[in-house]
């Protein structure tokens, strides 16, 4: 599954101004393949099926370093990136080992997504938050998991389509297919 913004080689929004500017070349040079493409300041390396394995699944999509961080520029774009922040904050605290961290960090992430004036709040119904807040008295690595699981959700039913139909990824995949 998604590996977190710490498997990045960059910060995510540096990779994601990278995949800006390299599918910018493309868009703006037809005849660059991608495999092809290949400068000394280049740290991206796109495989040419990669962006059209986005499409066969959400899954798919979160789990390829490059297209996690062009969705993630997308959101955003939208002004809805607390969406995935949650999702991949949900996923390095699960695989995080027991310790006296766990408390405090869940009790961040709790604070910075999910209470109810959190600065980047996610979209959870009030039964969600309830749980989530009860789970956090015996803080354990699946306290935010039903949490996590409506994020992810949400993001796979509204998000996800969206960014299929977006103009960046129909030009990319235009691209890959035109070879």
């Amino acid at each position: 599954m998604c590996r977190g913004l710490e498997s990045l080689p960059t910060t995510c929004l540096e990779r994601a101004k990278e995949l800006k500017a390299l599918f910018g070349s493309f868009l703006q040079k037809p005849d660059l393949s991608i495999i092809g493409h290949s400068h000394k300041t280049d740290k991206l390396r796109l495989k040419k099926s990669e962006p059209l394995k986005w499409k066969e699944s959400f899954e798919n999509l979160l789990s390829n370093q490059n297209g996690l961080c062009l969705f993630r520029a997308f959101l955003v774009s939208e002004f809805s990136e607390e969406n995935i922040a949650f999702y991949l904050a949900c996923e390095d605290y699960r695989i995080t080992k027991p310790s006296s961290k766990l408390s405090a960090t869940a009790k961040k992430i709790y604070e910075e997504f999910v209470c109810s004036d959190a600065p980047r709040e996610v979209n959870l119904d009030h039964e969600t938050k309830a749980i989530t807040k009860k789970n956090l008295e015996h803080p354990s690595q699946s306290c935010f998991s039903l949490a996590q699981e409506k994020i992810y959700a949400l993001m796979e039913k509204d998000c996800y389509p969206r960014f299929l139909k977006s103009t960046t990824y129909l030009e990319i995949s235009r691209q890959v297919k035109s070879g």
